[in-house]
């Protein structure tokens, strides 16, 4: 403010003297405009050794000026100074990234907000084939054209990777993670994951072809023990019970192969041949008679209709898995409980099937794990009710293929409610 002050002064000063001198010559007004054209002369000077600072010589140490016109150099001068500090310490951070960003053996590209290429490792060059030299600038969709990265990169729904084969070499498969940043701008990382997609096809092919091999056998074993349990009233009865025993067993390992060989298939099989329009009304009216059979009528099963649309999708498919939450409902509830098979519209267009109960419920601890291979809640109380410990895994890949998630709401003392949301491409309108 004083620095204001005395530019004012000076200016009033000015125009005071050359009102003075005006006057004495006999024109006070031709005297103001003098003393004002004098202050205007200083101040354009002034900004041109600024306009000259700032544009030759910016670098150095501002020119020597006073009053006003010095304290806006000198501020000048230490701004500049605190923003190539800030700029220095940005490009050694920057080069920090980037030598880290150079470690990495998975591909790191840098998209800007239209998609074109920025900056990648050294790593993107070996894996995705990116050239320095012709590829900067480029739009990503130029250089990876497979149609389902394209798809992927403009739904931006980047929740999930996308794994797909290398554009330069095909026996190579590369897992694409896009995340987005800043103003709209996209990092995409890819991860060579061929040993370990090699490891999956091996564990899926071992588990497909043990379960195949022991098919043969336990249906032999079965058939004799089934001969045997027909002469089970001829037998001492020590030797009935074993036999009974055994014929329990090898049904419970039956069932172990058939939910196996189904998963396989499911994890194998693109799916997509048998779809169709389906009644979902029909189709959990069957399955809550099938509830109803394996209750032997000591639970309270009921259907809930609240849409008229129908699902595209696999008959035999949706059936088990509506089929695996219906019969899991019935195995880990008590007797008396009720069971809701509900097919109902959601806000978004979507529908879902659902399947509650008023059980015992299940802790949340468990819910992330209820989808894994033989993940058991209660371990004791699922042997003892012949289950696999596959149902809801088979049930994830059965939504899965249809485009479908499950969700799953539970507490303890409060029931259990399994949700099986699809997607309104799904649906179709009642003929």
């Amino acid at each position: 403010m004083r620095l204001w002050s005395r530019e004012l002064w000076r200016i009033a000063w000015l125009a005071t003297i050359g009102v003075c001198l005006g006057w004495l010559l006999g024109s006070a007004g031709l005297g103001l405009a003098a003393g004002l054209a004098v202050c205007l002369f200083y101040h354009l000077r002034q900004l041109r050794v600024l306009f000259q600072w700032l544009t030759l010589n910016p670098h150095n140490e501002p020119p020597a000026a006073g009053g006003m016109w010095g304290d806006l150099l000198d501020r000048l001068y230490r701004y500049q100074k605190s923003q190539r500090i800030t700029q220095g310490r940005l490009r050694s951070t920057l080069a920090r990234i980037q030598e880290s960003s150079e470690a990495m053996r998975d591909s790191v590209v840098m998209l800007d907000r239209h998609g074109d290429l920025e900056w990648w490792n050294s790593a993107a060059t070996d894996m995705l084939g990116l050239q320095t030299a012709h590829d900067r600038g480029q739009h990503i969709t130029n250089l990876l054209r497979d149609p389902r990265f394209i798809s992927y990169f403009n739904a931006r729904d980047y929740s999930e990777p996308l794994t797909l084969t290398s554009p330069i070499d095909e026996r190579s498969i590369l897992q694409y993670q896009i995340t987005l940043y800043g103003d709209d701008e996209r990092l995409v990382m890819a991860r060579d994951i061929t040993r370990l997609h090699r490891l999956e096809q091996m564990r899926r092919d071992f588990v497909a072809n043990v379960s195949h091999e022991l098919r043969t056998p336990l249906t032999v074993l079965s058939g004799y023990l089934e001969t045997y349990g027909d002469l089970a009233e001829q037998l001492p009865p020590r030797l009935g019970r074993g036999i009974e025993q055994m014929q329990d067993q090898t049904q419970r390992m039956q069932n172990l192969v058939n939910d196996l060989l189904l998963l396989s298939r499911l994890e194998i099989d693109q799916g997509g041949q048998d779809h169709q329009a389906l009644s979902v009304e029909q189709l959990l009216n069957s399955v809550c008679q099938d509830a109803l059979a394996l209750s032997h009528r000591k639970h309270v099963v009921r259907v809930a209709i609240e849409s008229d649309a129908q699902l595209i999708g696999s008959e035999q498919e949706i059936r088990s898995a509506i089929s695996n939450l219906a019969f899991n409902a019935v195995r880990y509830t008590p007797e008396g409980s009720q069971i809701i098979l509900r097919w109902a519209p959601m806000e978004d267009g979507s529908g879902c099937i659902e399947v509650e109960d008023d059980g015992e419920g299940i802790d949340p601890v468990h819910l992330p794990r209820l989808t894994e291979r033989f993940y058991r809640v209660d371990k004791g109380r699922s042997t003892a009710t012949g289950g696999t410990g596959l149902g809801l895994a088979i049930v994830k890949h059965i939504l899965l293929r249809h485009d479908a998630q499950l969700q799953v709401e539970s507490h303890p003392g409060e029931g259990s409610l399994f949700r099986c949301t699809f997607p309104a491409t799904r649906l179709a309108a009642t003929s």
